[in-house]
């Protein structure tokens, strides 16, 4: 049987058949994908191959074969970090919900996440969540925040889950496609997938009055069917985003403001940093260029990996307060 992973909890899958039943199935045996080291070899969004177990009570599944994948998305696995984790797999479209203050999300985890998803070949959209509870400053950096990425063609939407404003618009361009909804906890993940479907009621909690930031709610990555065709993928909470296996001269060709100036460099190989007649260091200095980007690629491209499994909420936000003055 051929059936897509809906839920993943490390040594169980639910998968929805072809004939739209769900079975609970398991791997059999060690099961490796080539070349991908991972702590999930298979992750929700995979198409699969499976045979029915019938000689236990309750009818199971085991997993033979993982079908190629279109795409899909990475990060560094935090506790191993020689290994990645797939966050999802066959994915049409990559939502980050971003929030401002409630919690905090830094613009160097907004690229990470950026850059992540170009290269892996999946349309990025960005959400900017709760803008109901926004005071004037709030809304100038939020504002400001999108003016960023609409000028280097990433599409922004503003919405407010418990107000419903912004859903519609949403729920359109989610239409026929497999969404993915990703973000630290407490962005309002699970809150803006109840405003698309009220029928789910997922689980949610408030933002932890003592550090800013959100309490887990979803606790394995899941997919669920919604009216109009819409198929989405809920994940938990991501804390930080570790890059995975880039090339330094890579790294450039993913932000997009950065890969347009490449051919103008001097040298072929620039890496955009102490080399002469640098197309994109003298962008920069005419602030043509973002700083908050530039010190993005920078960390990236130096391998600044430790910051992304610790304080999110320290240097990177005092960076990220910098550009915005």
């Amino acid at each position: 049987m051929t059936g897509t992973v809906y839920k993943s909890t490390g040594s169980w899958y639910y998968v929805k058949s072809e004939e739209n039943q769900f079975y609970n199935c398991r791997i059999k045996g060690k099961f490796r994908m080539k070349g991908i080291k991972s702590t999930n070899p298979i992750a929700v969004g995979d198409v699969v191959d499976f045979d029915l177990d019938e000689t236990v009570d309750e009818v199971n599944g085991i997993i033979t074969t993982i079908h190629d994948r279109k795409n899909y998305i990475v990060r560094k696995s935090v506790n191993l970090s020689k290994q990645t984790h797939i966050i999802a797999s066959n994915i049409d479209i990559g939502f980050l919900i971003v929030t401002i203050n409630n919690p905090t999300t830094t613009t160097s985890f907004i690229d990470r996440f950026l850059v992540t998803a170009k290269a892996y070949g999946i349309e990025a959209i960005i959400i900017f969540n709760k803008i109901d509870t926004f005071d004037e400053a709030t809304l100038n950096e939020q504002l400001y925040l999108q003016h960023i990425y609409t000028e280097i063609g990433y599409r922004c939407l503003r919405v407010s889950a418990t107000d419903n404003k912004g859903v519609a618009e949403l729920m359109d361009i989610m239409k026929g496609k497999v969404s993915m909804f990703s973000g630290h906890s407490g962005v309002g993940k699970s809150t803006l997938v109840n405003a698309i479907e009220p029928t789910l009621k997922l689980k949610t909690k408030e933002i932890s009055n003592s550090h800013a930031q959100g309490q887990h709610t979803t606790t394995f990555a899941e997919m669920f069917d919604l009216s109009n065709n819409i198929r989405i993928i809920d994940t938990p909470g991501i804390r930080g985003f570790g890059m995975v296996d880039m090339e330094k001269q890579e790294v450039s060709d993913y932000f997009p403001e950065l890969f347009a100036l490449k051919e103008a460099c001097k040298f072929n190989n620039c890496l955009h940093k102490e080399e002469p007649h640098c197309a994109v260091k003298k962008a920069l200095d005419e602030d043509k260029i973002t700083w908050s980007r530039y010190q993005s690629y920078l960390k990236i491209l130096e391998g600044d990996e430790e910051q992304y499994r610790n304080d999110i909420y320290g240097e990177d936000r005092i960076a990220s307060d910098e550009t915005r003055k």
